[in-house]
């Protein structure tokens, strides 16, 4: 039962990452703690970091097959996350367990906000990174980096916004350039966790087996709803919003 329950909770992560990108991890951390059932929030997230870094590769596969991926944004973006990654993640070990995870709540929240305001953003077809935009490319990486590692996430769900807001590129092109990222800094943070001892490797590998075969779905799904990414969007940030709601719940009954 344990195991088809982290097999689950790996396609919905595996899933949510190829359909739009992000999410994986964001809905990771409480799955793991709140389904399966895991004590330590710093385990969560580090074993998380892990899963969400293989899954997104997975979905990656699928959408650089289908040319969706922006490149030189990527090989741009992803290096200065990376960088902000493993500062982001040297101050969130220090950080109390529960007082991360109400932390982290609050960031869902932000972040469904951002969605709801920009969901009608189609994005211009052919932008891409260029001189003009690469300061702001290259300061939405390293910041999106430091959450990514302080929150032990992806960082998709930031990720895509910021690409679109620095380049305006289409939705689904920045759904596939993120997954560059999401790899990146997923992986950057699960190896500062893991030299902690941080990473449950049985339940990552758990989840990274779901993973593979949700983000091959999610990828499906993107290309056919590419053009749906408004209601998408409105139906993510109201799933993001339930789980804050309950995460900020649990942390406040355990502080």
């Amino acid at each position: 039962m344990q195991i088809a329950l982290e097999l689950a909770c790996g396609v919905l992560i595996g899933f949510t990452l190829g359909l739009i990108g992000g999410g994986g991890s964001i809905l990771a951390v409480p799955l793991m703690v709140y389904v399966v059932g895991v004590k330590n929030p710093h385990v969560a997230i580090g074993t998380s970091a892990m899963a969400v870094a293989v899954n997104a590769l997975t979905g990656l596969v699928s959408h650089a097959r289908a040319g969706t991926v922006k490149w030189k944004c990527a090989a741009i973006f992803a290096p200065c996350g990376v960088v902000g990654a493993f500062i982001g993640a040297a101050f969130g070990k220090a950080v109390n367990g529960q007082k991360l995870l109400l932390c982290f709540a609050l960031l869902m929240i932000a972040v469904g906000v951002l969605m709801l305001r920009g969901r009608r953003n189609q994005g211009e077809a052919g932008a891409a990174c260029n001189r003009q935009n690469m300061p702001r490319v290259m300061m939405a990486g390293a910041g999106t980096g430091v959450l990514s590692g302080f929150f032990g996430i992806g960082g998709g769900f930031l990720i895509v916004p910021a690409l679109i807001a620095c380049t305006r590129m289409p939705i689904l092109n920045a759904v596939g350039t993120s997954l560059v990222a999401v790899a990146a800094l997923g992986a950057s943070t699960a190896l500062s966790y893991m030299l902690s001892g941080y990473v449950d490797w049985v339940m990552g590998a758990l989840f990274v087996a779901g993973g593979i075969v949700g983000s091959f779905l999610g990828t499906r799904a993107a290309k056919r709803l590419s053009g749906s990414g408004a209601a998408l969007t409105t139906f993510f940030a109201c799933v993001i919003f339930t789980v804050a709601a309950y995460m900020i719940w649990k942390s406040l009954s355990a502080l």
